[in-house]
């Protein structure tokens, strides 16, 4: 299968980082597209970075799709126009928060998340809330440290990510924890054998629930609220077979 994975900033360096990720989970079979959006803001934290960054992830989505992917990973927790990412793709997109929340779920009864910035929580919460959580998300915690930080100071990042799952662990009963930006991907494996405590990450998550969905022959439903947008002047419509 063809796996487009989109980060829907404009860094390379975080966007090396999620290929480097996924490419570690990926079935033998599974060929990666990573790609970024050129003309996004450099991280997104908030609202306006978020609305600023989905016209370039959705030209991405329709080139990949012109490209032959089976399916869409969208690299960014805050799962930014993940809905008019799949009226304009054939096969499931999956955004790394739904995927690392619905995972948390399964293999545990109790989580907290764990984000970057304090501004990120309550989008987060809302965000856990829509994929069902409910008070399974114990609570969204932050190290405040921004998004470009994990890039130049990933070992600042570590120390204080590790303190904050053993708080979760601690205070808020959080049998597992959830890292809540794709730029902690590659500190997963490493926070959980530091802290005795399941640390998930989104963006291999949500690679291997693709590959799943693909393997099944399934596709994004056309009927109703995800069919391909309609054609109108200066719209953003594509054709979806």
């Amino acid at each position: 299968m063809q796996l487009h994975i989109v980060n829907p900033n404009s860094s390379t360096g975080m966007t090396e980082q999620i290929r480097r990720v996924a490419a570690r989970v990926a079935a033998p079979g599974t060929t990666l597209d990573v790609t970024c959006g050129a003309s996004a803001p450099r991280s997104i934290e908030g609202y306006t970075d978020e609305a600023l960054a989905v016209p370039a992830m959705l030209a991405e989505i329709r080139a990949a799709e012109l490209r032959g992917a089976d399916a869409h990973v969208v690299a960014c927790f805050d799962d930014p126009g993940i809905d008019a990412a799949r009226e304009i793709a054939n096969g499931p997109v999956i955004g790394i928060c739904e995927a690392a929340i619905k995972t948390a779920l399964m293999l545990s009864s109790r989580f907290s998340v764990i984000t970057t910035l304090p501004r990120s929580i309550p989008i987060i919460e809302d965000l856990a809330d829509v994929y069902g959580a409910d008070r399974k998300c114990r609570r969204v915690r932050a190290i405040d440290l921004p998004v470009l930080a994990l890039e130049t100071n990933l070992a600042e990042a570590a120390r204080l990510l590790a303190a904050e799952v053993n708080i979760a662990r601690r205070e808020d009963q959080a049998e597992a924890i959830v890292l809540g930006c794709a730029g902690m991907a590659d500190l997963c494996q490493r926070l959980t054998s530091e802290t005795g405590v399941l640390v998930i990450d989104g963006v291999t998550t949500a690679v291997k629930f693709a590959e799943a969905i693909v393997g099944t022959g399934y596709k994004t439903s056309k009927l109703g609220a995800y069919a391909a947008p309609l054609e109108k002047a200066g719209g953003f419509a594509q054709e979806v077979a």
